[in-house]
Parts: C-alpha cells; structure tokens; sequence
C-alpha cells in the first residue's frame, strides 16, 4: 500500500514591508490591500501549520505528497523563498513530491519573464517521461513504484486584470496529457492526475467564468480515459469530493490547507484493488485526518 498526502492553496504569509514594493504598481497593489484588510488573519499561521503537517506526513508514513499550487498571495520572490522553506520537509518523502503553480504563484507577468516558480521549485518539475513533455516540463509524470502514476498539468496563469483569476491547460499540455495516458508504461498503475484549478464545484457545477477553468470540459474528457484514478486540485478554498459520471477517476478539492476554519487534505492508501481516501483537517493544535469520511474507491 502507498500513502499519498494531497494539499493545497498553503498561502505561505510574508510581512508586507519584506516585499518588493518596485513590482507593486499594478494588480498587486489590490492584492496586498486584500492581504491587509482580509486575507492575513486566516493565513498568519501557515508556516506553523504546514510543519504541523509535515510531523502528520511522518507519523502517518506518508509515502508521496503532491501539492496543486497557491504557495504565495502576490507571486513575489519573498514569498516564494519563504513558501520553499516552508514545505522543505514535506518534500522529502520516501516517493517523492510533486506540485503545480497556482495562479497566485504566477500572479503577473513578471513571473514568468524570470522564470521565478521553476527557480524555487524547479526541482519538482522534472519528468520521469521527458519524452512525453511538449510545453516545457508540462505534463509533468512521475512514476511512484510499480503501481501509481501521478501526471501534473499547468493550469495557471498571470491575470493582469483584478477581476479576473480564471485558468487555462494550453491545449498542447491536454494532448499531451492524453498521450501519457494512452502510454504502455502507465498500464495497470492508479493515476492521480494534478492541476490547480478546479474541474467542478462541489456541486458538480462549473465555476464562475472570472475564477474557473476554462477548458475544464477538456480536461474531464482527456480524464475520462483513466479507468483507476483522480484527480487533484486545489483552488476553491474548501475541501470536497467528487464522483462525476461518466468519469471513472473522482474529483478531490483539498481546499485550503493552512486557512484559519478551513484547514483540509486529502490522504489516499493506494493498493492493488482499492483505493480509501481519508479527509482530515486541523483540530486542537494539530492535524487530524476523519475516518467517518473515508471515500473507498
């Protein structure tokens, strides 16, 4: 059996006066006054929690940690050195850690002009399948063992405008995504597909045209040749779980894992014939996972 330990959207939080205020004069100017007024309180404590979770990780012999993005608020390069650390020990699992960038992590422009998630994180985009890639490390595939696949797909993207957090998976990282699945050395394996943003709302509704997924259609009908697997995603800042004919794989949102009230996850126990996944959330000072919940699959 493998332990695979799903989070998401951790929203590391960096005193507003450690960032570069030269690269404010634009959308992160809003983004920092909703840091102020809104966000800071249900994230102050992220760092403190996400080492909680990594004690939780090594108790719980998680084997696998795959995080769907939302390191940062403004997608600078404090916040990003800071999420880095933050998270260091979750990323030495046995089998390794796979991550996406979430919109706030390429939150303008500039972000992607100097490369600066693949500077911090680059080491986790890295292929077992380099063959397969055709947007630069995208799709991403890790092989864990002889029995799970996990396949991460970038559905982030800068949104310049304020009103707009909505995501894209370029049509050529959809592609690819199906020949990956279509691929002989995947045969047999549980895939867990990867992405930040959400296919479906909890109530298997699209989301809002400013804050979904575009393409999220696609995506769902290059899934819907998985016969044993999910798919994983972060986004929406509240854990759910899915089961969406005629998909075979199901839909789990982590939610936010480190938000003051909201704090969720996701652990899979993967074997040969089932799959049980368990929510868990942050109760007394700590993780805690919540076995009445337990999805078997």
């Amino acid at each position: 059996m493998i332990r695979v330990l799903h989070l998401s959207d951790v929203h590391v939080d960096v005193p507003l006066a450690a960032l570069p205020w030269r690269e404010m004069m634009n959308k992160r100017l809003f983004g920092a006054a909703n840091l102020v007024l809104r966000r800071h309180p249900h994230f102050a404590d992220a760092r403190h929690k996400l080492a909680a979770l990594a004690s939780f990780a090594t108790q719980r012999h998680v084997d696998l940690v795959i995080c769907t993005g939302d390191y940062t608020a403004l997608g600078t390069e404090p916040e990003l050195l800071a999420a880095r650390k933050a998270v260091d020990a979750l990323t030495h699992a046995p089998l390794g850690y796979v991550t996406v960038p979430g919109n706030h992590d390429l939150y303008m422009p500039d972000t992607l002009q100097d490369s600066r998630f693949e500077r911090h994180f680059g080491e986790f985009l890295v292929s077992d399948l380099p063959d397969l890639c055709s947007d630069g490390p995208w799709p991403v595939v890790k092989l864990c063992g002889d029995s799970i696949a996990v396949i991460a797909v970038n559905s982030a993207r800068p949104n310049p405008e304020v009103w707009r957090s909505n995501g894209y998976i370029p049509e050529v990282q959809l592609t690819a995504l199906g020949r990956v699945l279509d691929d002989p050395r995947l045969r047999g394996r549980f895939i867990f597909v990867a992405t930040h943003y959400a296919p479906r709302r909890a109530d298997g509704s699209r989301d809002k045209p400013l804050h979904g997924l575009d393409n999220a259609d696609a995506l769902l009908a290059t899934c819907a040749r998985i016969e044993r697997g999910a798919v994983l995603h972060g986004h929406i800042h509240w854990r759910f779980h899915l089961q969406l004919a005629p998909l075979r794989a199901r839909i789990f949102g982590s939610g936010s894992t480190t938000c003051s009230g909201r704090e969720g996850f996701w652990l899979f126990e993967v074997d040969d014939t089932e799959t049980r996944a368990t929510p868990g959330g942050w109760a007394d000072g700590g993780y805690r996972l919540e076995p009445a919940e337990t999805v078997t699959f």
